[in-house]
Parts: C-alpha cells; sequence; structure tokens
C-alpha cells in the first residue's frame, strides 16, 4: 500500500512538471514571442526539488498521503511563473527560497518522527509564539512596511516571525486543548443555545486579547484574524460546542469595531474595502487595478504573458491572485481555488482518521492554518474582506511565507504517516523486519 501511494505520488509529480515547464514556456512565448532557453534548466530544478521531497517522504513517511506534495509543488510552480512574468530578478529569489522550504521539509520529517512527541513541549511552544509574536515590537530590528509593523532585520536579513509563530502556536492550542477540553466543554442553557461558564471563557478572552494587540501595535489585521480564527475553529473541534464560534465572532467583531473607531489606519483599510472609487490613483488604487485585471481576464483569461505590463503594486506578492485571474481568466482562478480546496479536503481526512487526540486537533489547525491564509488575502483580492496583506500560501513571492509552509506540509505528512492504515502485506513486511 505505501509504494502504491509514493508511486502515485511520484507520477503527480511528473504530471506537476510538465504542467509547470509548458506554463513557463507559454508566459515566455507570450511576453517576448520566444521559447525561454532555460526551459529545460528550469524543468530540471523544478523536477529535482520535487524528486528530493519526495525521496525524502519515501524513506521517513511511505505511508504519508500521496496528494499534497503535488498540490503544493503545483502552486508552488505556478507561483514562480507569475512573479517570473513580473520580475525575474524575485523569481530567483523565490527559487532559492523554494529551495530552502523543501530542505527545512525533509528536516521536520527527519526529526519530528511522531507527531505527538511535540505534545510533551507545550509550554515552551507557547513561549516561543508569544516571542515570535511580539518581536516586530522590539526597537532596533523591528521594521515598518507598507502601515504594518510585522517584519523583523537581522543583519542583511529580513523575515516576518508572525509566519512561524502561526505554526507553533497552533501545536500550543493542540496540546492545551487535547487537556482542558472537557472542562471548556462544560457550560449552561440558555434558551436554544449552550453558553460557555464565564470561569472557562478565560482561554477565549486572551486570545482575544492577544489578537488585539497584533491589530493595534502592529496595524496588522490579517494576522489578527488568523490567529484568533485558528484558536476558536480548534476549540470548537475540541469542545464540539458551536456557541464558542459565536462568542469568539462577536467579540472579534466588537474588537474590530473598537479598532476601527480609534485607529486611522483601520478607518482607512474600510474605507477602500468598501468605496475604493472614491480614491483611485491614490488609496484606492491597488484594488481598483486589481479588479480592472480580473475583468479583462474574462472566463479564459488573455493568455499568459499577454495581459501586457502589470500596474498593480505588490503584485508579486499580496495580489499574485489578481494577476492570475487575469491572464488566466476565472478557469485558472478556479483552479488554484480547486487546488486550496483538495488541500484543505485531504487535511481534514488526515484529522478525521486520526486516533489520538493530539493528532487531530493539530491536522485540524494546520489545515486551518492554509484554508483561512488563502481565504483572507483571495477575499481581500475581491472584495469580500478588508485587504489584510498576508500572502497567498505557496503561490505569493516571500521567503518568510514559503519556508513557514513547507514545514507545515511536513507536519501534515508526518500525523498522516502515523494514522495510515496498514495493509495485509505492509504488516507482514513490518513483522519480517
Amino acid at each position: 500500500m505505501r509504494s502504491v501511494r509514493r508511486n502515485t505520488e511520484l507520477g503527480l509529480i511528473i504530471l506537476v512538471v510538465m504542467i509547470i515547464g509548458a506554463s513557463y514556456a507559454l508566459a515566455s512565448l507570450g511576453q517576448d514571442a520566444v521559447i525561454p532557453p532555460n526551459v529545460l534548466g528550469f524543468l530540471g530544478v523544478v523536477l529535482g526539488l520535487l524528486l528530493v521531497a519526495h525521496v525524502a517522504t519515501r524513506l521517513l513517511a511511505p505511508d504519508a498521503d500521496p496528494t499534497l506534495l503535488p498540490l503544493a509543488g503545483l502552486l508552488n510552480g505556478l507561483g514562480f511563473v507569475f512573479i517570473a512574468r513580473i520580475d525575474e530578478r524575485l523569481a530567483w529569489q523565490q527559487s532559492a527560497w523554494t529551495a530552502f522550504g523543501i530542505a527545512l521539509f525533509c528536516i521536520t520529517l527527519m526529526f519530528v518522527r511522531r507527531a505527538r512527541n511535540l505534545d510533551s513541549y507545550r509550554w515552551s511552544f507557547a513561549l516561543l509564539g508569544i516571542i515570535l509574536l511580539m518581536l516586530p515590537l522590539a526597537p532596533g530590528i523591528g521594521r515598518e512596511i507598507n502601515g504594518a509593523r510585522i517584519w523583523i532585520n537581522v543583519g542583511p536579513m529580513s523575515f516576518q516571525p508572525a509566519e512561524a509563530a502561526k505554526i507553533v502556536l497552533a501545536i500550543f492550542f493542540a496540546s492545551y486543548l487535547v487537556e482542558k477540553r472537557e472542562l471548556l466543554a462544560m457550560g449552561r442553557r440558555v434558551g436554544p443555545v449552550t453558553v460557555p461558564d464565564l470561569k472557562h471563557l478565560g482561554p477565549v478572552l486572551l486570545a482575544w486579547a492577544a489578537s488585539l494587540v497584533v491589530m493595534i501595535s502592529q496595524k496588522d489585521l490579517g494576522s489578527s484574524l488568523l490567529f484568533f480564527a485558528l484558536f476558536i475553529v480548534m476549540l470548537w473541534v475540541a469542545t464540539e460546542r458551536f456557541s464558542y464560534v459565536v462568542t469568539g465572532t462577536a467579540l472579534f467583531a466588537a474588537g474590530a469595531y473598537l479598532s476601527w473607531r480609534a485607529f486611522d489606519h483601520v478607518q482607512t483599510r474600510v474605507t477602500i474595502w468598501l468605496d475604493p472609487w472614491g480614491d483611485t490613483q491614490d488609496k484606492g488604487f491597488q484594488i481598483v487595478q486589481a479588479a480592472f485585471a480580473m475583468a479583462a481576464g474574462g472566463i479564459g483569461g488573455t493568455g499568459l504573458g499577454l495581459s501586457g505590463k502589470i500596474n498593480i503594486p505588490e503584485a508579486e506578492s499580496d495580489f499574485i491572485f489578481a494577476v492570475l485571474a487575469s491572464e488566466l481568466g476565472l478557469v485558472g482562478a478556479t483552479v488554484i481555488l480547486i487546488a486550496f480546496l483538495l488541500i484543505i479536503g485531504a487535511g481534514l481526512r488526515i484529522a478525521v482518521r486520526a486516533d489520538h487526540a493530539f493528532d487531530k486537533l493539530l491536522a485540524v489547525g494546520l489545515t486551518t492554518l492554509i484554508g483561512l491564509q488563502a481565504f483572507i488575502i483571495i477575499a481581500g483580492v475581491t472584495r469580500v474582506l478588508p485587504l489584510t496583506g498576508i500572502t497567498l500560501p505557496f503561490v505569493s513571492y516571500g521567503g518568510s511565507s514559503l519556508i513557514s509552509n513547507y514545514v507545515l506540509l511536513a507536519l501534515l505528512m508526518r500525523i498522516s504517516d502515523d494514522t495510515a492504515p496498514v495493509s495485509m502485506a505492509d504488516a507482514k513486511e513490518l513483522v519480517t523486519v
């Protein structure tokens, strides 16, 4: 069974490499009317990196889900093609980050031999998560870009600590909720709903306060929403109490409203969201240009490399989905959405099959992170939500996000390997060994 899974993964990887290579060649033909001379080298690098990850999985997690790595490779490869379309210099930086991310993917599989072993380091992960969240506020290394203070500088390197914090905090939340889920599930009936006891609302209020600190001090609505929603979803799964979702939503809405009334940068985001056409040459320029680009794409897209000059600021990171929808159209944008849905489906399937509570909750948390992050940024680009400035997982330019998501992927695959059903042939092989 394990050989079938890994052979399936290998076949999907080869298919992904063919799609990415064809996209790279078509983008160059559309832009410069020539096939790039480095297309074979590019294919070799893409295939080589994915084969390294595949071999590591075959050796270290042979029973892991066979679809996660090819889907991540597809998103990562298409993201590279569009980043190269925007700025080749950034594309080669992204390729270096991809290599580093895959290296950490392999290292994570090597050192985390059982996901539930992470449960023993609960408070260490809690402390590390708080430190990572607060690092951008530290004088000397904290850096503000585009109004959000979410970066740190260490020598020539820039990094977003929140990208690592999301994984660390997901591990802590899973460990904490496994121990406290019975107490947190207690409540009292108020009409048709069960209301949590006030003494057990402490964790929710603490998570709410932390999200407000991030929103207010770092001016980062996206990370604030992501972390709080992560905790509420994991709390809901752990306790099976939907009242926590209602309470959490009300608390976040109240905090967001107070922030909107008190802080100019939040008011600006909301104003642009509601009416970008009122200031098309300044604050609403990004949203308006993205809307024009997506409208030009229509159903089938303008074609790779055929949309002309890209006038969207931060197109390679915050707005890469708009560029993709412009050149691939609604069909291509839907393919990207389906890829994310397949990753989410695989992650939830892993959670359902897990027989250990910590594994189950951690799989839910990691899957929630990918799904929520993709939803938040796509919703911001399409004006379903205010723009938050977080990255589209595996697709957008950015080393912090790419590396963290490959570590997240490795943890999901480790849980999948730990919880995979063993076939009779594999059981005989294990007994023989």
